[in-house]
């Protein structure tokens, strides 16, 4: 180990350091036994995960849909059999009606399959297509959707393809759901072979050094191994959504990114400052570890308001995102010192930039590589560019700032606009079996099978007041038509309709039929089902919880931002900004996906709206990412204030030293979430690409434009707070600066340049 060139004073080590630097071999060996243990336990979690999750647990349509399962398996069938006679005979020809009869037999013959009906046994017209060559057999395959999915994969065989003189497919919610979790699937793997080479790449352009570049890499999988295993234990306890695992992947790689780049990069420049290795990871705790940590809290914040949902789609991106960003922090913070104790000087080996540079390599992607090991002061390299900009921007503050706030408010319109819906097979390609059968039924039969409302009555009725409700709905503005009664017999406690409405099944004049319909008076309880009931239930659902989720991400987010700068207006600063940088996000999601421009170019089929849960979660995602960017800026410029105390030089450097690597760390976590966006699932693509575009706005715009402008115009009083909490975050506070500041200019805030107590979490 090198001589220590400028040795710590007592005690800077910390307890923290002497921790994960005393058996540095010893760590990585325990951290390479649980990452194996992680990938056994984490085997096949996702064949025990869901693919559905949007409906409210507790709401009233799903209580009538259990209800319905239980009493009335064929009332709500979730299997369907397209029979396709050919273009030489209808359906109605003795030989194809003698054939799917027998298809009918054996399939009400299957064990977990029940409610068994079709056109040749019941022949009513929405059961036959309008031009008279297909014709549809429903079931009900019984069990949750994992036990459901299994049921057909193992009967799917033996009905699907040819079947003398029919050609039958596979259609309904249960097949739709089979597709979609191993369409997920495959294109996870691909998305995962697309990002770890491309971000390998970027990596060592940022770096430089290749042995530099595989740290983050190293952490990004030990944090995607371990929530997978995180994962596969939750699934013994509750449902989980089989699309977390995109959301695992996508932050296990960019957030274990983001921290090993300003870990490391921090570590480099405390070598070049002359540190041994020991010293320089101590250093390097102290400031950007801090930072990490504080990073970490409030990304895991903003993804745990998810929790207070009661659906288990969004509940499980909370389960899978705090889980990852927790794996990474700690991954980052206790694997990778040991990493950096051990490599020392050899972190910044094998500059692979030599195959195609010569001389003095610049950092391609965010000019951080040479000159970050060099220290990346403000004036030199691509931290001087970083000053300029800053300062043009600080000299112009109110135009850069009205310009960026217009431009963002105007990205954001379209969202204005936004039509909630559910989730269906046009999720998938339009080349998937299962979306060619839905389409198919779509397009030919009367009535759209499968849609309209399902009305359940609960309680014994006489036949008289049962029909006397029937023609009260029947009434209502845009039913078509009420089937039913249907009940078990005479005087049954249970009995449905089946409301059938004009227009889209779920379409807004048939949420608005469900609150009608529950209006309807009888003599006896009712409930309502139907996909428009469970998106009208969910929408309640999100409505009711969505003020106390905000309430948490926001109160969460002022508090921990006070605790690191000491500052009462930067919080504030800090939710706005990162609020607006979600606008160019959400206006592309509708204008795109909603409203379907570029549906050609991107390979999807827009159904005209969004699902409820989706804003929720990209909200949540975004903000917290939006943090991260945040705080490493935030957390820099304090450490320049605390030094200098001169407010648009700490602006000014903190963004030169930390601008550049910002946007490396964007860019990388833009290229994992694009990769995800490469799904053919179109909520995935959804979601990857509109988190990709919220990223790059909060980093090249709002962090670069709008932040020094909004901190120019606050000036000095950006660092004000009342001596109460002044003296709360002297004592609990939180920084990345370790140096004495320097003397203040009288101010309005005579303490603003004080030394806040740094606690020793860290130390």
């Amino acid at each position: 180990m090198s001589e220590v060139k400028n040795p710590p004073p007592p005690g800077e080590s910390g307890r923290w350091t002497r921790i994960v630097t005393a058996r540095p071999r010893l760590s990585l060996l325990l951290a390479l036994v649980v990452t194996a243990l992680a990938v056994f336990a984490g085997g096949g979690v996702a064949d025990r995960m869901g693919s559905g999750g949007w409906e409210d647990p507790d709401a009233r349509s799903t209580y009538a849909t259990k209800a319905l399962e239980r009493e009335f398996p064929s009332s709500q069938p979730n299997l369907l059999l397209l029979v396709d006679a050919g273009a030489g005979a209808g359906v109605d020809d003795p030989a194809v009606a003698a054939e799917a009869e027998r298809l009918t037999g054996l399939l009400a013959a299957e064990p977990g399959v029940t409610g068994v009906g079709s056109y040749w046994r019941t022949p009513l017209p929405a059961l036959r297509s309008e031009d008279g060559r297909q014709a549809l057999i429903a079931a009900r395959v019984l069990g949750d959707e994992k036990t459901a999915t299994r049921v057909l994969e193992r009967i799917a065989p033996r009905y699907q393809g040819e079947r003398g003189p029919l050609r039958v497919s596979l259609g309904g919610p249960v097949a739709v759901q089979r597709e979609v979790t191993a369409t997920i699937q495959e294109d996870l793997l691909r998305a995962e072979l697309i990002a770890l080479p491309v971000t390998l790449v970027l990596l060592i352009l940022v770096f430089g050094s290749a042995v530099a570049a595989l740290l983050p890499l190293g952490v990004g999988i030990v944090a995607i191994l371990g929530t997978n295993a995180v994962l596969r234990g939750l699934t013994e306890f509750t449902e989980v959504s089989v699309f977390a695992q995109n959301l695992t992947t996508a932050l296990g790689l960019g957030l274990a990114i983001d921290y090993a780049l300003f870990i490391v990069r921090r570590f480099r420049e405390e070598l070049a400052a002359g540190r041994d290795p020991v010293a320089a990871v101590g250093a390097t705790l102290r400031t950007a570890g801090r930072t990490v940590l504080f990073s970490a809290l409030t990304v895991a914040v903003a993804l745990s308001a998810m929790l207070l949902f009661p659906m288990y789609f969004l509940r499980s991106f909370a389960y899978a995102g705090v889980a990852v960003v927790l794996l990474a922090a700690a991954a980052a913070l206790i694997l990778l010192p040991a990493a950096l104790v051990l490599l020392g000087e050899r972190v910044n080996s094998l500059d692979l930039r030599r195959l195609w540079q010569r001389g003095r390599g610049a950092a391609v992607v965010a000019g951080t590589g040479a000159a970050a090991a060099d220290g990346d002061k403000a004036g030199d390299g691509e931290g001087r560019g970083w000053a300029r900009m800053t300062a043009l921007v600080m000299r112009r503050a109110p135009v850069f700032a009205l310009v960026t706030t217009a431009g963002l408010l105007l990205l954001g319109v379209p969202f204005l606009g936004i039509k909630f819906g559910t989730v269906d097979d046009r999720q998938l390609p339009k080349t998937a079996a299962s979306h060619v059968v839905q389409q198919q039924i779509r397009d030919g039969f009367p009535g759209s099978p499968g849609g309209g409302l399902i009305v359940l009555t609960e309680g014994a009725a006489g036949a008289g007041d049962l029909d006397a409700y029937r023609e009260r709905v029947a009434g209502l503005d845009g039913v078509a038509r009420v089937d039913g009664p249907v009940s078990s017999g005479p005087g049954a406690r249970y009995a449905y309709f089946s409301v059938v409405t004009e227009g889209e099944a779920v379409g807004q004049r048939a949420q608005d039929l469900v609150g009608e319909v529950r209006e309807v008076q009888a003599p006896f309880e009712t409930s309502v089902a139907g996909q428009a009931a469970v998106l009208v239930d969910a929408q309640k659902a999100i409505a009711e919880k969505l003020p106390a989720a905000l309430a948490l991400v926001v109160l969460a987010t002022l508090l921990l931002v006070f605790l690191l700068t000491g500052s009462v207006l930067i919080p504030l600063q800090a939710v706005m900004l990162n609020a607006l940088s979600l606008t160019a996000m959400f206006g592309a999601v509708v204008w795109v996906f909603q409203e379907g421009h570029l549906s050609g170019f991107l390979s999807f089929t827009s159904s005209g709206d969004i699902e409820t849960t989706l804003p929720v979660l990209m909200f949540c995602i975004a903000f917290g990412l939006s943090m991260d960017y945040g705080v490493f800026l935030i957390s820099r410029i304090k450490e320049e204030y605390d030094r200098t105390g001169d407010h648009e030089e700490a602006v000014r450097t903190g963004l030169a030293r930390t601008g550049g690597l910002i946007t490396a760390a964007a860019v990388i976590l833009a290229v994992v979430m694009v990769a995800i966006g490469t799904a053919r699932v179109t909520n995935t693509k959804m979601l990857g690409l509109g988190i990709a575009l919220a990223v790059l706005m909060d980093a090249m715009v709002v962090r670069s434009l709008l932040v020094p402008a909004v901190m120019k115009l606050t000036g000095r009083a950006t660092w004000w707070a009342p001596g109460p909490l002044r003296r709360l975050h002297a004592r609990f506070g939180l920084s990345e600066g370790e140096s004495a500041p320097a003397a203040v200019p009288a101010g309005p805030d005579p303490e603003a340049g004080k030394r806040e107590k740094i606690p020793a979490a860290l130390s």
